[in-house]
């Protein structure tokens, strides 16, 4: 294999993994504390800081609390790294990293930018792994963290933790079904599966949520995309929904319910042992906002015709369109983390019957519904189906929605007032 290939894939590996996304995790955690900190009318971290007096400064520097996710960091590493007698050490100690690694791998498919083209060298993607099946890709590896979840409660040879890593499971099984579901309308939509080549196509057509340009040939009418955006906004809502309940996020921390499970699948874990589910959580949460920021949001797009004229600009021979482009989908996911972390703060937590649910009742239904009416919507702007078959199809797909409410509905148990029944 070439040797200059090799070391192309390894920086992007360096760069884009323990560079670009790693340390959005301790950002990420600063942005918790502080945007929490608003919302309940408190200061949040701006005490430590730079201790300048010991060289001999007049005042220590905090830096608004910014060196508090530093600080945070080495008081977990150099915590006690206590291991109960009575767990399965060898699961109790691969459970962490079982929760970490499916996190990170899933970050080889995500394209970061457009091509960034060094003087001398060919066109280098902002992509590590450029593979044609991105979003199976993802889906397959990130389902397996429930692994690490589920090991972390069985290991610990505990109640409580033992609950939780269950309830994992089950909120796993139940929201990657939505999950998957929901993304259908959308490959239907691209009609492809690398996430590179998705991307391009809304720089170039318009987003899938925001499709107000490029309507040139080989792209669909206003209309038809703007007919589109129904079933393109309830994959947005199901997709988003489902990830914030697999990445454990509030509402559906059911895992590691303080109130009810003490801490949940962690609660044996201490140390940088804790800390790596810690990271595990925020890593998915990033994860998932990049793939959400992708699919509905345009990825690295600047959108309204501005990408091709951001990916020639240069420096001599040196094209920095692809380090814009880089800043601007880094700009999406950190809004899109302050979007999870607002939702955390303000809508309270699920039972778990509501959560369930949720997922098996509502959200299932709704995302199988939702993947005739794409079909539907997409066969209304192609030339090759009738009037009779698009009735038809709608007719259908009535009848269709119509079943499925009636089981949902007959099929739900009737609850008696207790006043009632006394």
């Amino acid at each position: 294999m070439d040797l200059a290939l090799l070391l192309t894939i390894l920086i992007k590996i360096i760069t884009l993994t323990f560079v670009v996304v790693l340390p959005l995790v301790p950002i990420s955690v600063y942005f918790e504390r502080r945007f929490s900190a608003i919302i309940q009318d408190r200061v949040g971290p701006n005490r430590v800081g730079i201790p300048l007096t010991l060289l001999g400064a007049k005042k220590d520097y905090s830096f608004f609390g910014l060196v508090q996710p530093m600080a945070d960091g080495i008081k977990l590493f150099l915590k006690e790294d206590f291991t109960p007698a009575h767990v399965r050490k060898a699961f109790y100690w691969m459970a962490p990293a079982l929760v970490v690694a499916p996190a990170l791998i899933t970050l080889c498919v995500i394209p970061f930018g457009s091509d960034i083209k060094l003087p001398g060298m060919a066109p280098v993607k902002l992509v590590i792994a450029d593979i044609n099946v991105g979003p199976l890709f993802i889906f397959s590896i990130a389902s397996l963290s429930v692994y690490g979840i589920t090991l972390a409660g069985w290991a610990s040879n505990s109640k409580f933790p033992f609950i939780g890593g269950v309830r994992s499971t089950a909120q796993m099984i139940s929201y990657e079904i939505s999950l998957g579901l929901s993304v259908i309308p959308v490959l239907l939509y691209f009609g492809e599966l690398n996430l590179s080549n998705i991307v391009q196509y809304q720089a170039d057509h318009g987003w899938l949520l925001l499709p107000f340009w490029g309507h040139g040939e080989g792209a669909l009418s206003l209309g038809s995309k703007l007919l589109f955006w129904i079933p393109a906004f309830i994959s947005f809502l199901i997709f988003t929904i489902s990830v914030f309940a697999e990445t454990n996020r509030m509402p559906f921390d059911l895992p590691e319910c303080e109130t009810e499970l003490v801490g949940g699948y962690h609660t044996e874990y201490s140390s940088m042992k804790f800390a790596m589910f810690f990271m595990g959580e925020y890593a998915a949460m990033v994860v998932g906002s990049a793939l959400i920021v992708t699919l509905f949001l345009g990825g690295w797009s600047a959108g309204f015709g501005l990408d091709s004229w951001i990916s020639h600009l240069a420096i001599g021979d040196f094209q920095i369109g692809g380090f814009i482009h880089l800043g601007i989908f880094l700009t999406k996911v950190v809004a899109f983390i302050l979007f999870f972390i607002l939702v955390r703060w303000t809508v309270p937590r699920f039972r778990y019957d509501q959560l369930m649910k949720l997922g098996w009742v509502i959200f299932f239904e709704a995302a199988l519904i939702n993947v005739f009416l794409a079909a539907l919507v997409i066969a209304s702007g192609s030339h090759k189906f009738t009037t009779p078959i698009l009735v038809i199809g709608t007719l259908l797909l009535v009848a269709t929605t119509a079943a499925i409410v009636y089981v949902a509905k007959v099929s739900e148990p009737k609850t008696k007032s207790p006043i009632l029944s006394a």
